[in-house]
């Protein structure tokens, strides 16, 4: 069953049309974390907050901007009705959430997307392999415009690699790497992109709707790449969402160890 959007989705999932009632499953595990990171070599220092759900095997992920959530909700929400989250938590939870329900109904590790094992190695060599392997599902022309909707600069580097002109755009980034203005607007770069790259965590900001509509009426391929509502995007794929990196946790930069991510296309959806 396809959504049209985020919350059409929900509805879907809370009315079973995804599986199992999320009344009767259980959020064992709510936690929060935050850290930072920077590269060698890069002037950057990414700071990034997720909330976590578990339930079952599987883990749900939303990334959020500081300030949006705290740690105690860890202590108030562990053992809430899943379907309660869903509901009536603040919206990066419910995007754990579901996330983590959509990946417990169909485990990526039990889908037909396509299993990258990332190097064991350097925090420089992960990352490096994260991003070409995302960039790798960008079918593009030399030269054409590729909407980066997320900055990471590794990120930056592959796409041009791949042949495409990046067009940066990020709520907290004004430059990157290499000095390239940002955008802040995603106006700016939707106009006139041949392709789109957004991160996962349009879904916890809002603005995943709206660059999925954009790119169904105009016929843009989108390509995702998602620890944050790896699951969430997945059930986009083919009704707007071109192809995904989905990367559940635990995430890449929390291991010096090889870790898997899962490349979809819309036709192994």
């Amino acid at each position: 069953m396809t959504a049209a959007t985020v919350a059409e989705l929900t509805t879907q999932v809370l009315d079973g049309a995804h599986g199992p009632d999320p009344a009767e499953l259980t959020a064992t595990s709510v936690f929060w974390l935050h850290h930072g990171t920077r590269l060698a070599g890069g002037g950057t220092t990414y700071l990034n907050q997720y909330v976590l759900v578990r339930v079952g095997r599987s883990f749900g992920a939303c990334a959020f901007e500081a300030g949006e959530l705290d740690p105690s909700i860890g202590r108030e929400a562990s053992g809430s009705p899943l379907g309660a989250l869903l509901r009536e938590a603040p919206a990066p939870l419910r995007i754990a959430a579901l996330d983590a329900y959509l990946a417990e109904a169909r485990p990526h590790r039990d889908s037909d997307a396509e299993p990258i094992t990332l190097p064991a190695g350097t925090p420089e060599t992960r990352a490096h392999a994260r991003d070409t392997a995302i960039a790798g599902l960008l079918d593009i022309d030399p030269g054409a415009k590729v909407a980066l909707i997320g900055v990471v600069n590794p990120l930056v580097a592959a796409i041009r690699e791949r042949g495409g002109e990046c067009l940066p755009c990020d709520l907290n980034l004004r430059r990157t790497q290499w000095g390239d203005p940002v955008a802040e607007s995603m106006a700016e770069v939707l106009a006139p992109a041949e392709a789109v790259v957004a991160t996962g965590m349009t879904l916890s900001n809002g603005t995943f709707d709206h660059i999925l509509q954009h790119c169904r009426e105009h016929e843009v391929p989108l390509v995702v790449y998602a620890q944050t509502g790896s699951a969430v995007a997945r059930a986009f794929l083919g009704a707007g969402v071109t192809a995904l990196s989905a990367e559940p946790f635990p995430f890449s930069q929390f291991s010096a160890d090889p870790t898997v991510l899962y490349r979809y296309r819309a036709e192994t959806a």
